[in-house]
């Protein structure tokens, strides 16, 4: 008999060999019906899979993202299955699941390619293999017969890819009906759970995220066990359209991208600017009370910089090339993190313990080479800020200075009336090899972020091999409006990356000691965010936040100056406004108005010029009155300032 214990710290005896399916028949047949795969020592697999030691067990249905993830991976095999019926000769290269959803790339024979067009035949052909509810099967096989099989079936990027990324031993695939793909898992026991289908967009993907290698086609699917979950999706998706921070981004004239200026590369318009420095002021405001100092640092580095904290070895080729200079015979990057050069700041001079905690917080850009199909707007970019800091402490402080990162980040997502839920980031408990820095610094980085959490109540998730290479992190996941997820805020300890750069201070016995580092980021990229913003609240930001508070329409140009009095008063007492002094009807300037998400539009005309009024219609049309320019202008001070006042 062998114990297996649940989450809740219940444990039952269980024969050997027992099945997480078996498991779950065992507490209730509603269980074993609903559940999709299980957590066996914290390692997600098929519910088939035998367990024959004493164990911790979690049972994953659709509403926990393991469960959704072996759900969506099976889906990825199922789209695969079905397009080596109808294409004959396809090429697979890669085919995971996804935060929502999975995609797989292919390759069609003799230049063909799929259209959105072929969409419905392919569904179809899912549904239908769905249907015959195929046991999905897992084999062991060595990677001489694995390149055997793949290579009688002309599968040209499977052999490339066990080749050169699987090492020598056993690697797993999974078959289904007439298809076998090379894969780690875990999947449904077989394809009959998956009730409703949906491929949602086709983009190009070059192979292996290689530029100079072929361009296959990246075919994007969701699935769910019901149809009503799919309908329900895709309202959600109609309303994401109406959402979309490209399209409102255009509208209210915040951003603008430019082919002549490059890919990935936003330019901040002036209303999006102002909007930007917003953001920016407030959490200075914050970041003050609790003892920042701001920096700014070159937006290139030496390549050794980065050399040297490893960020090339991890990073490398996802970075921009590095700029030689011959002269000098040197290489440079654009810098793709901050983190490197604000330990050049710690080492610049002579540290003490009273020096202690030091607090370097900095808006700094950085650049990545995203692959061209994976550029999405301001979500994933080229060129982006960091409200990025790092603090420099003793080890006896880290946990306090944690503890206060977790409240700035509170303060900064509730004043956006953001809900967050946390996940705490650990290594892979596995795989050692890809992180660097002892066991002894990883156990105590990893139980100070736990301790941190238990001691805020803060319920988080506990996700393995999340971590970044130098150290455990706590991530912040917010719910938008239209119930989508998005990680934000992070904070990340670090005993590793001042022990690469040498830092050190002198402690109180006189000694010289290596100062640990917390990395801390509430926005996380303010380009990211700002699209969540704008996506969360359709454009219709804050009214503290919102770049223009007031448009004043004036019903022909004979008002105009007393538009721009009305103005220059209220640029008097800080209300943010402008005029449109368009030659146009005011019913035409009320509806272009409304589309920049303006809250507030007065309408002066002969009357509130011969009063000293203005005619007052907010966004979206609500009750209208007419008030002194004195008054309105406190309504809007009195309320930005309600607003604000718990930050």
């Amino acid at each position: 008999m062998i114990n297996i214990t649940f989450p809740d710290g219940s444990v039952r005896s269980y024969e050997q060999g027992v099945t997480g399916l078996q498991i779950a028949e065992s507490i209730s047949p509603a269980l074993a019906r609903d559940v999709l795969a299980c957590g066996v020592n914290g390692e997600t697999v098929e519910l088939n899979r035998p367990i024959n030691e004493d164990a911790s067990i979690a049972l994953y249905k659709w509403d926990d993202e393991e469960g959704r993830h072996a759900f969506w991976h099976t889906s990825a095999h199922l789209l695969a299955e079905a397009l080596q019926e109808l294409y004959p000769g396809i090429q697979f290269g890669f085919g995971p699941a996804i935060e929502n959803g999975f995609f797989y790339d292919v390759l069609l024979p003799g230049g063909e390619s799929i259209k959105e067009s072929d969409f419905g035949k392919i569904e179809a052909k899912m549904k239908e293999l769905a249907g015959k509810k195929e046991p999905v099967v897992r084999h062991e096989v060595a990677k001489a017969d694995a390149l055997k099989e793949f290579g009688a079936a002309g599968q040209t990027y499977k052999c490339e890819h066990i080749d050169e990324d699987l090492e020598d031993g056993t690697i797993t695939t999974y078959t289904q009906g007439a298809f076998t793909d090379l894969c780690k898992g875990p999947h449904l026991l077989n394809t009959g759970a998956i009730k409703a289908v949906k491929l949602t967009n086709v983009a190009g993907a070059f192979w292996r995220g290689d530029a100079n290698r072929e361009q296959m086609q990246r075919l994007y699917g969701i699935s769910f066990p019901k149809k009503k979950m799919l309908d329900e999706y895709l309202v959600m998706l109609e309303e994401a359209k109406k959402r979309d921070h490209r399209k409102i981004g255009k509208e209210m004239e915040l951003f603008m991208f430019s082919e002549k200026v490059g890919k990935g590369l936003p330019i901040w318009l002036p209303k999006g600017t102002d909007l930007r420095l917003r953001l920016q002021d407030h959490l200075r405001k914050v970041q003050k009370r609790f003892g920042y100092q701001e920096v700014i640092t070159p937006h290139i580095g030496s390549k050794n910089l980065y050399v040297t904290s490893g960020h090339y070895a991890h990073y490398g080729k996802d970075s921009f090339q590095p700029i030689h200079t011959p002269e000098e015979n040197e290489e440079y990057m654009l810098k793709p993190m901050n983190c490197p050069h604000h330990c050049e700041i710690f080492a610049w001079k002579p540290r003490s313990y009273k020096d202690l905690p030091l607090r370097i917080a900095e808006f700094g850009t950085v650049y990545r080479y995203e692959q061209s199909g994976e550029l999405h707007g301001l979500t994933r970019v080229r060129s982006f800020t960091q409200d990025d800091a790092h603090i420099f402490c003793r080890p006896d402080q880290v946990k306090q200075e944690f503890l206060n990162v977790m409240d700035i980040i509170g303060i900064v997502l509730k004043a956006f009336g953001f809900n967050f839920e946390a996940q705490i980031s650990l290594r892979d408990p596995n795989d050692h090899e890809k992180y660097v820095g002892s066991d002894e610094d990883w156990a105590r980085s990893e139980a100070a972020i736990v301790e941190a959490c238990q001691e805020k109540g803060l319920n988080a998730k506990v996700e393995y091999g999340e971590a970044a290479f130098y150290g455990p992190k706590l991530d912040f996941m917010i719910k938008d409006a239209i119930g989508r997820r998005w990680q934000l805020g992070t904070i990340q300890v670090d005993y590793n990356l001042p022990k690469r750069f040498q830092l050190e201070y002198t402690d109180e016995d006189n000694t010289k000691k290596t100062p640990v580092m917390i990395h801390r980021a509430p926005f996380g990229s303010l380009e990211r965010f700002c699209a969540v913003l704008i996506e969360h609240t359709s454009g219709h930001f804050p009214l503290w936040l919102t770049p223009t508070q007031v448009a004043i329409l004036p019903i022909s140009e004979k008002y105009n100056d007393y538009a721009a009095q009305v103005a220059r008063y209220f640029d008097s007492v800080g209300v943010r406004a402008t005029i449109d002094e368009r030659n146009e009807k005011i019913g035409r300037k009320v509806r272009d108005n409304e589309l920049k998400r303006i809250p507030y539009m007065l309408i002066v005309g002969e009357k509130e010029q011969a009063d000293g009024t203005v005619a007052v219609r907010p966004q979206g049309g609500g009750e209208q009155s007419v008030m002194s320019m004195e008054d309105f202008a406190k309504k809007i001070n009195d309320e930005v300032a309600e607003m604000t006042k718990e930050f």
